[in-house]
């Protein structure tokens, strides 16, 4: 059984200077190089969704050339349309994605958008098959049980409420509605802005309407929470802090701590296929079987080698086979996590 890929979710800041660790703390633990789809779909309704999901691609294109991402926009924009959620011709790069990005927008939209799409479906597939899903913004409100229609309430007027969300955590027993932007201030001293411009009265109200069981996580700005399904666990990256809200008990985490996955419910791994249509899981698996690439037994040797001779501190060895790997047509990168392989 394959293990899941991580979930990111991220406050805000996807292509802030201080964005980068928010990416690369996902993109340590993927190959190299690492296939990007960034999808238009949160922002679908601006006339100017590309330049949105363009911005996100120059941004990993730029600070993290070192994990060399091949990267794909998906103009994914409405479910019924030539660039739509449910068009097979536009959303193929999605089966071969190892980072799969969703950003700024509208989390109504987004939801209504995807929710049951050959996208999302699709979406879900790779992430059981290993694909790690980075969610920023609206983006990260939408894959909650329920979502907060931002715009609709603060731009619109309407009174605080909950719409149902994606649920992209039900299969795995985890029952959660998050809401970034947790320490906005941009409204200053006059104007409450924070928990995503819903200020701290209007949270209030939805607090109140939260279901039982469901747990809010609110997330900084600048921050990012990840999900580790692996680990079990769960890691707060970044410049802020996350806040768990479940009824009466309140928990803040600073940066670089982590705590258990189990405080966000009673977490579950699913059965790979569970939930997603029979076609979409057989061209996942396909299209993950054929990119299944196998390092060669020299090669692999090779690395091993060189990253003893690392711990040795031996950089004159650690050099020659490097160089040896390099003519034998790959490339090795040194990773917090270990040494990262490329076919050169």
């Amino acid at each position: 059984m394959s293990t899941p890929g991580l979930i990111v979710l991220m406050g805000s800041g996807e292509t802030a200077p201080s964005g980068r660790i928010l990416h690369e703390s996902a993109f340590q633990k993927l190959p190299i190089p690492v296939n990007v789809s960034i999808m238009e779909t949160p922002a679908g309704f601006e006339l100017n969704s590309s330049q949105v999901a363009n911005r996100v691609s120059n941004f990993l294109e730029h600070r993290l050339q070192n994990y060399n991402p091949s990267i794909t926009v998906i103009p994914a924009r409405r479910n019924e349309s030539e660039f739509g959620t449910n068009n097979p011709d536009i959303l193929g790069p999605l089966l071969f994605a190892d980072y799969i990005f969703m950003g700024p927008g509208s989390p109504s939209y987004a939801v209504r958008h995807l929710t049951g799409s050959l996208a999302w479906n699709m979406v879900l597939a790779r992430h059981r098959l290993g694909a790690c899903l980075a969610f920023s913004s609206s983006a990260a409100i939408a894959i909650g049980e329920i979502a907060v229609p931002i715009y609709e309430i603060y731009k619109v007027g309407e009174d605080p409420h909950w719409i149902p969300g994606l649920n992209l955590l039900s299969e795995f027993g985890l029952r959660i509605a998050c809401v970034t932007h947790w320490n906005n201030t941009e409204g200053g001293v006059h104007l409450d802005t924070s928990r995503c411009f819903m200020g701290k009265s209007r949270m209030t109200k939805l607090l109140s309407m939260l279901p039982i069981g469901v747990t809010l996580i609110g997330i900084d700005e600048h921050t990012a929470l990840m999900l580790d399904f692996s680990q079990s666990s769960c890691q707060v990256v970044g410049k802020g802090t996350v806040t768990l809200i479940n009824g009466k008990k309140h928990q803040v985490f600073e940066t670089g701590t982590s705590f258990a996955l189990s405080k966000l419910g009673t977490p579950r791994i699913p059965h790979t296929s569970d939930g997603i249509p029979t076609d979409v899981w057989a061209d996942a698996v396909a299209a993950n079987q054929a990119c299944d690439l196998h390092l060669p037994v020299e090669i692999e040797a090779l690395i091993s080698q060189r990253e003893q001779a690392r711990n040795d501190k031996d950089w004159n060895k650690a050099d020659s086979l490097r160089h040896q790997i390099l003519d034998l047509g790959y490339t090795v990168l040194d990773t917090p996590d270990g040494p990262k392989w490329d076919a050169s």
